[in-house]
């Protein structure tokens, strides 16, 4: 009885502000306050008051909201570490796929089909600054320099 009366009590004050606020010429925030006011009435029109009144003084009601509340502790402390992180597991990964540089000598991951490449005809008089490695000459590393220097090695 006492709960039903404190609910009228609280409505009508939200009533009272709502149309203080109507005078003052904010009426989308009067009528959003006149809404949050008219909710206790319904809550007691419905019954629910005295329902809620008969849970609050039950041990296993008590039990239950502590569960709900460490649910919702867990999701909001999960969602924060996700925040964190950058999204979901499933989003970083795509993010990751998409962000992928491309190869920096694609050609040099392809399997080789046929024989030995030909060393590129240099004028007679052209002299390497560096020595050949291998028979064929010394372009054969070349693109494997160029992941080596891209990697600072």
């Amino acid at each position: 009885m006492i709960a039903e009366t404190v609910c009228c009590a609280v409505s009508a004050a939200g009533l009272g502000i709502a149309a203080v606020t109507a005078y003052r010429k904010r009426f989308l925030a009067a009528a959003r306050i006149a809404a949050y006011s008219l909710v206790p009435v319904g809550l007691v029109m419905t019954g629910a008051v005295g329902w809620l009144a008969r849970t609050a003084f039950s041990p296993t009601a008590w039990a239950g909201f502590g569960l709900l509340g460490c649910a919702w502790v867990l999701f909001a402390t999960t969602r924060a570490v996700e925040r964190r992180r950058g999204g979901t597991r499933k989003e970083r990964r795509a993010a990751a796929r998409a962000t992928a540089p491309e190869a920096v000598a694609p050609a040099a991951s392809a399997p080789s089909l046929g024989g030995a490449r030909k060393p590129a005809a240099r004028p007679s008089g052209a002299q390497s600054s560096r020595p050949a490695s291998a028979p064929g000459g010394g372009d054969d590393f070349s693109d494997i320099e160029a992941i080596l220097k891209k990697h600072g090695i």
